[in-house]
């Protein structure tokens, strides 16, 4: 009764939300890379912001001779324009991070199952350690020790999310490590690298590629939350978590786009992701796609 149930929510409206997040995701990375060319303006540029347009509502039309669609925050940026260069932000800080913490978590994880012994104890100890602490915790003391920064956001997303990567890589190489190929790689006496890195990890990677787009967005969420503080991307840099926080103050005068549409546009992010990468989860496990 239960997988029944499952199925048929799977084929009704979850399926059809997995096949819209697939679009929103593919459009918001076309305007992520297409910015430049469509945006109104830069809104980061002192030269093409007007301050007798500041806090200008959604429809205006502005000096430039293009309208407001969304209309402007308190400094007279286009707020259509900030969520435009903000999505750059979050995407490629985002996308870099997961992609580099995967291979330093999936290269750890792979390591600790082969070498077992201490190099195992010191690892998995690791990552104990870090898997235990609130995520933000973590996030906010690299950043406060690295600094600010695009680079610096970037690296404390990595020493956020490449624990994750390693308990599920030394959990997969460590029923690999005990198959027949293995020994045999060992007898012809490969290079231990060769072995780990052309022969374990490879078929050690496809339970992890799973949490790619899980923690993609996390650090979308996580990047958002650390410049909504103000402790992220510099202010002079476009960033959705900034674009947030600067319209904040103007919720109680009812001026109510300069939070809001940014803070759609985010959550939409977010949400797509997380669709998307619960479909590439079913696709690749096969317990999932007998229901």
């Amino acid at each position: 009764m239960k997988a029944e149930i499952i199925r048929v929510f799977w084929k009704g409206p979850f399926r059809h939300s997995i096949t819209l997040s697939k679009c929103i995701l593919a459009v918001y990375i076309l305007l992520a890379v297409a910015t430049p060319l469509i945006a109104p303006q830069n809104p980061y540029d002192p030269l093409q912001i007007s301050g007798w347009e500041a806090s200008s509502p959604p429809g205006t039309l502005g000096s430039g001779g293009y309208i407001y669609l969304l209309g402007t925050d308190g400094l007279g940026r286009d707020i259509a324009s900030t969520i435009l260069y903000g999505l750059r932000i979050s995407l490629a800080v985002s996308i870099t991070s997961a992609a580099i913490a995967a291979l330093i978590g999936l290269t750890a994880g792979v390591s600790a199952a082969y070498f077992g012994r201490w190099v195992d104890v010191v690892i998995m100890r690791a990552v104990d350690l870090q898997l235990s602490l609130p995520t933000i915790l973590i996030a906010l003391i690299a950043i406060v020790t690295l600094g600010p920064g695009v680079d610096r956001i970037i690296l404390a997303l990595i020493i956020v999310q490449w624990a994750s990567y390693a308990r599920v890589a030394r959990a997969v190489a460590l029923s690999e490590r005990s198959k027949s190929y293995i020994d045999a790689v060992q007898l012809l006496r490969l290079p231990t690298l060769r072995i780990i890195f052309r022969h374990l990890l490879p078929n050690s990677i496809a339970p992890a590629i799973t949490l790619i787009p899980i923690e993609v967005g996390s650090a979308v969420a996580l990047e958002a939350t650390l410049s909504f503080l103000g402790l992220g991307v510099p202010i002079d840099q476009p960033s959705l978590g900034s674009a947030v926080a600067n319209g904040f103050q103007y919720l109680l005068t009812g001026q109510y786009w300069i939070s809001f549409f940014p803070g759609l546009a985010l959550f939409v992010l977010i949400a797509s992701i997380n669709f998307v990468g619960e479909d590439i989860r079913r696709n690749l496990d096969p317990r999932s796609r007998t229901l």
